[in-house]
């Protein structure tokens, strides 16, 4: 309890890990304290090989700069973009490449949200609107 509670205090990361040697603070807890945590995220899915079947979908939608700001993670295959990663109740979809023309994308905590069929053309137009709508 006292480790968070100096964390919510704003005690510099590495202080953190001196104090608390329970903490193990990886290159993601050094990228949330220069304030740069989707950035990172992105480079390491990006050169992940395990993401590898991801991979296209992930180039495909870091391209774009609005959802490059969008976090990302991958969950059973899909890719995860949310707007705010400490919000799990923020705007976010989730998205699949069904084939090289074809995907499926989905906005969990929405009413009646289903999976859609979205051609590739269509794909940003959709996931931007989907992240930007209320």
């Amino acid at each position: 309890m006292e480790a968070v509670t100096a964390w919510r205090e704003g005690v510099p990361f590495d202080e953190l890990a001196s104090r608390f040697e329970f903490l193990e603070l990886d290159e993601f807890a050094g990228a949330l304290e220069r304030g740069e945590p989707t950035a990172s995220q992105w480079s390491g899915l990006l050169a992940s090989g395990f993401h590898g079947r991801q991979r296209n979908l992930l180039s495909r939608l870091h391209v774009n700069e609005m959802l490059r700001h969008m976090f990302p993670t991958i969950t059973h295959g899909a890719v995860r973009l949310c707007v705010d990663l400490f919000d799990g109740t923020s705007r976010q979809v989730l998205v699949q490449e069904l084939d090289g023309d074809r995907y499926e994308a989905t906005r969990p905590g929405m009413p009646g949200a289903d999976w859609v069929e979205v051609p590739t053309g269509d794909l940003i137009a959709y996931l931007r609107a989907a992240l930007s709508e209320r």
